[in-house]
Order: C-alpha cells, then sequence, then structure tokens
C-alpha cells in the first residue's frame, strides 16, 4: 500500500475532475468456484485499489463531489468469520488507514443511494465486468444488466482514465519489481525448454517464481509448442527437439502492478536456419518499434512500421512481395501479424481495458475495423507517463493461410507457394515493456534475454 497522502490526493482529483454528484465504485466479491465457500484467488477491481488501496471483499467506496465526503462500505466479520479466517481489521480502522474518516455498512450503502437517487443527483458508476457487480447496480440503481454499458458514466470513465494512464514515479517502482519477477520466470522457462519436458511442467514452474514472490500471475500462463495460437492455454503437450517453444507470462505483485513478457526458445538449443530467419524479422520489427517511442508519436504509426519491418523481411524470404506500404496498407501482413503491437500496463495487465479501449488507447478516436489493425489496442499518440508493451509476433496459422489462399485474399503480396515451406512453422514472438519518459522511452526492469545468441546461452544453462 502506497501512503494515505497517495490515496487522499488520487480521490480529491477524481472529485474535481468529475466536477459534481456521486461518484459510486464497487469493489469484487470473492466469486465460488463450485460452491459458495471454494473460491477462485480474489482480485480486487484496479480502480477501486488504484483509489482506496484495500484489497479487502465486499466494499463499495463512494465520493461525493460537491460536499468532498467519502466513505468506505461493507460489512465488517463476525467472530464466527474469525474462527475461519482469524481475526479481521474493522472496514473503519482500513478506511483510516488510507485518508478515509466515514465507513458504513451496506444497507447504510442503500439508503444512501435511494436517498440521492430521490433527489435526482447525478450517480456515476464505472461500467461492470463482474455479474454480481451488475446484479448490485440493478438492486440499488434500477439499471438493468444490459443497459449498464452504455448508462455507465463518461466523465467518470474519462477522469478515471487520465488518472491512471499516467504512472507515477512509485507506480513505476512497483511495476518494475513485477517485470523483474517476470524476467526471473521467463528465465527459468528458457533453462527449462528442453525435450521431453511438458508444458505443464514449465508453467507450473514459472507460476511457482511469481507466487514464492508473493504475488501471482498477471494472467493465465501461455506456454506452448503451438506458438501460432496466440492466446494458447493448453499445457498438454512434451516438448520436441525441432520444437520452438513460446512463453508469454507475468507476474503480479501484492499490491496488484503487473508483468508481461514473452519469450521465444528453441528446444534443441539452437535455431535452426530457417528459424532464425524468421526470428530475426521479428526482433528487429521489435527493435525498430522501440526506437520509435517518444512523446508524441502515434502509437498506430509505430504499429504500422513494425509490420512494415515484418514485410520486409518476409519478401526477402520470397514468402512476400511487391510494394511494402501498399502491402501493409491493405492488411496482407495480417496474415502473419494478425495482432497488435502493444497495449497499456499498469494494475491491469491490459491496463484498464474494463473501461473501454476506444477511451483508453483511443483517445475516444473510432478504431480500424480493417483485420489485424481493429486488434490494435493502442493507437493513441505517446505521452509521459504511460507505460505499454512492445510485442510483434510472426504467426504461420495454417487455418489463416489456407481462408485467405482459397479466395486469393492479398495474393498480390503473398506468394502461397513459398508459403508451404512455412506452413507448420509455428509462431513466436518477443516482448517488452516500455515507460514513456520526456524525451524517449525507457526499458522497465532488467533485460530478458532476447538476442539469438542471448536465448541460446540462457538455454545452454539449464542443463
Amino acid at each position: 500500500m502506497f501512503t494515505k497522502e497517495t490515496y487522499i490526493k488520487r480521490r480529491e482529483k477524481l472529485r474535481k475532475t468529475v466536477g459534481s454528484g456521486l461518484i459510486l465504485l464497487l469493489g469484487n466479491e470473492e466469486s465460488p468456484m463450485n460452491y459458495t465457500d471454494n473460491t477462485y484467488h480474489f482480485r480486487q477491481d484496479s480502480s477501486f485499489l488504484y483509489f482506496f488501496g484495500i484489497n479487502r471483499p465486499n466494499l463499495t467506496g463512494v465520493l461525493d463531489c460537491d460536499s468532498d465526503e467519502e466513505w468506505i462500505f461493507g460489512n465488517d466479520f463476525t467472530v464466527e468469520d474469525f474462527v475461519w479466517m482469524g481475526a479481521q481489521p474493522t472496514i473503519a480502522s482500513q478506511a483510516f488507514e488510507v485518508g478515509v474518516s466515514k465507513s458504513g455498512s451496506e444497507n447504510q450503502l442503500i439508503n444512501t443511494l435511494k436517498s440521492d437517487s430521490k433527489k435526482k443527483r447525478k450517480i456515476h458508476f464505472l461500467p461492470p465486468y463482474r455479474s454480481e457487480n451488475k446484479i448490485k447496480l440493478f438492486e440499488w440503481l434500477g439499471v438493468l444488466p444490459n443497459e449498464q454499458q452504455k448508462s455507465a458514466s463518461v466523465e467518470l470513465i474519462k477522469a478515471v482514465i487520465n488518472q491512471r494512464n499516467y504512472k507515477t514515479t512509485e507506480e513505476v517502482s512497483q511495476i518494475t519489481k513485477a517485470v523483474n519477477i517476470s524476467v526471473d520466470m521467463h528465465v527459468l522457462a528458457m533453462r527449462m525448454a528442453k525435450p521431453g519436458i511438458s508444458e505443464a511442467q514449465i508453467n507450473a514452474a514459472v507460476h511457482n517464481v511469481a507466487m514464492a514472490s508473493g504475488g501471482n500471475t498477471s494472467f493465465p500462463v501461455i506456454a506452448t509448442v503451438n506458438g501460432q495460437t496466440l492466446h494458447n492455454h493448453f499445457h498438454g503437450n512434451t516438448l520436441k527437439k525441432d520444437d520452438l517453444f513460446l512463453i508469454d507470462a507475468g507476474a503480479e505483485i501484492g499490491m496488484g502492478y503487473c508483468g508481461d513478457l514473452s519469450s521465444t526458445v528453441p528446444v534443441s538449443g539452437r535455431f535452426t536456419s530457417k528459424q532464425r530467419d524468421i526470428y530475426n524479422i521479428c526482433l528487429d520489427s521489435h527493435n525498430r518499434a522501440i526506437e520509435m517511442l517518444k512523446p508524441g508519436v502515434k502509437f498506430k504509426d509505430v504499429h504500422l512500421k513494425s509490420a512494415s519491418v515484418i514485410v520486409e523481411g518476409l519478401k526477402d524470404l520470397g514468402i512476400m512481395k511487391g510494394n511494402v506500404e501498399d502491402a501493409v496498407q491493405n492488411g496482407a501482413h495480417a496474415l502473419f501479424f494478425p495482432c497488435g503491437l502493444g497495449h497499456m500496463m499498469g494494475l491491469d495487465v491490459h491496463d484498464m481495458e474494463d473501461l473501454g479501449e476506444s477511451y483508453v488507447g483511443y483517445n475516444g478516436i473510432a478504431k480500424s475495423t480493417q483485420f489485424g489493425l481493429k486488434s490494435l489496442r493502442l493507437g493513441r499518440e505517446l505521452e509521459p507517463g504511460f507505460v505499454l508493451t512492445i510485442e510483434p509476433g510472426i504467426y504461420f496459422i495454417p487455418e489463416l493461410i489456407d481462408s485467405w489462399k482459397a479466395t486469393n485474399h492479398n495474393s498480390e503480396y503473398i506468394d502461397f507457394n513459398k508459403l508451404e515451406e512455412y506452413r507448420s512453422f509455428g509462431g513466436l514472438r518477443n516482448e517488452e515493456d516500455f515507460l514513456i519518459t520526456e524525451t524517449g522511452n525507457q526499458l522497465i526492469g532488467k533485460q530478458k534475454p532476447k538476442s539469438i545468441e542471448a536465448v541460446e546461452a540462457e538455454w545452454a544453462k539449464g542443463l
């Protein structure tokens, strides 16, 4: 937890930005796996965590923009709860630690909301992403679940984004801790990626690194020999000599801040000639993107430059052809790079994605609908304080190749006959995390092995 003053200042700024009405910030509840008392790992709502810092279920924060009053509502644990949980602090004591002087029960919250609703006061809430909070908003405010997305307060959404988007020095320090643990996870995976080892064993090992640090993983680990499936959470394969192993994993520390890295390693310990060619094209795309990161540059332009480097490299191999600029303009690169170059990162691994990509990543400007480009989560002009990922990839997806080939889609830029030689290649990517500074960019955390020489050397340390 940060100092009391940090949370006080955050809430004060939010109240002043929104201007009037009541701000309702819902925390998360425990979520049962298969019966009430057997729950998933608890994760507090990130916006609640940002403004109140309390990692406890069943809390709601309320800020009155007109009177400057603040409350935390929830029901205290009872003696019967202590039998199972041990002694727990009161909500009032936890509220005091973050500078909130008023607290109350859930019934008191409901009465407060009813009273303010009768007075026709504006009650601001963020779009809910969990069903239990959708039910609460229906019961408390009478807003149907299917209407809550459009009824959410745009003023509040923008105000929250315009605070959380700009990471402070103390936040960057926490993100750095998460990234450093994430690097340790990846180094271990590189050393373990040997023939006969299972994806599940590596997944378990990197998960253990995150948990042993006192935190958890920031998202379900991707540990796969089928890197062409971008979000592959299946861990049932055993690594073989000629495989490429892709690991996409990050740590989340106790305060909720995240890391997000990707690595690709040859299971044999040495990249084959074909693997080396594709890996270096992707790495060149990665490094060229980093060179462009600075305030005032649109991230969409960085993405398009990264795509152009991939097209140039694949042209050299005879897989693509034609004018590079035209190929990118027509989305031909998306056969191999169908996702975005990166995304914001902070308390969420895809920061504030629950608040809407059009606001977070595009500052209210509509996204492209073109295949590939529509998956770019971040397109806006970069500013100091932004924390983001850089993660170009090259993927050979048989089903997508067959679909494009059957219709000759972008055939003027793709040599489908040559492409058949790479049909079973799989996929690869590298990913690192960066802070946009006043003059450029800064790698967050310690350096992850990413050159061919560094990856092969790390693999050898596991022998």
